[in-house]
């Protein structure tokens, strides 16, 4: 059966499809794909390429015992639907609800600098997407931007186990075999390098004065 064929899909995919358009007859929204991705130092790719010499074999390292560094990078990745800029946030652990706020809180910070009045994100079913946390905060800040004209932030997510429904899952699986290293293994400092240079973009560090994409 087609994974967009169920009659719960098909409805939800309506209504996902209906925000997409509201979004975009408005120019003062900004509508965002976000999810989260694992970046391994260690573990690689499914990878084919053409080659007449001897064909690259990858195989998953082994960290060395004085490496200090985590396995692998979480990473909280968004896509502005208007011109498909990423905007990418690393974070060192699980992804958790703190983490997703301070993602949203970027988004927020972002659009107030464009002057938009909206925010539109959407996600999938992840824990921390929809815990009571986060839940709270969206409502609590869009209680707060109604009365001082802030920017409001609309949340939807996408039913469960569906990820042909957000576009910027497949730019995960094309990130990870750009950045793939044959002859040694990155540091998480290189990786998040190679990761942001593949999207052309400059991730979001929460302290910095300037925090904002770059634009190519």
């Amino acid at each position: 059966m087609d994974p967009e064929s169920g009659p719960a899909i098909c409805g939800e995919k309506k209504r996902r499809d209906w925000l997409i358009d509201l979004a975009g007859r408005h120019a003062d929204w900004w509508l965002f794909w976000e999810d989260e991705c694992w970046f391994s130092r260690l573990a690689q790719p499914q990878l084919h390429s053409w080659t007449a010499a001897k064909p690259l074999r990858l195989v998953e390292r082994t960290r060395a015992k004085e490496d200090p560094e985590a396995k692998a990078v979480s990473c909280f990745g968004a896509v502005r639907a208007d011109n498909e800029q990423v905007y990418l946030y690393f974070h060192e652990g699980q992804p958790n609800s703190g983490q997703a706020k301070i993602m949203l809180q970027w988004l927020l910070q972002e659009a107030r600098h464009a002057q938009k009045r909206v925010v539109v994100v959407i996600w999938d079913q992840a824990s921390w997407h929809k815990s009571q946390e986060i839940r709270q905060w969206i409502q609590e800040h869009n209680r707060q931007a109604k009365q001082t004209g802030d920017v409001r932030l609309l949340v939807w997510r996408l039913p469960t186990k569906s990820p042909w429904l957000n576009p910027i899952e497949p730019r995960w699986v094309h990130a990870k075999r750009a950045v793939v290293e044959p002859n040694g293994t990155l540091t998480a400092t290189e990786l998040k390098q190679r990761v942001s240079a593949h999207f052309q973009t400059k991730p979001y560090e929460p302290g910095l004065k300037e925090s904002s994409v770059e634009l190519h």
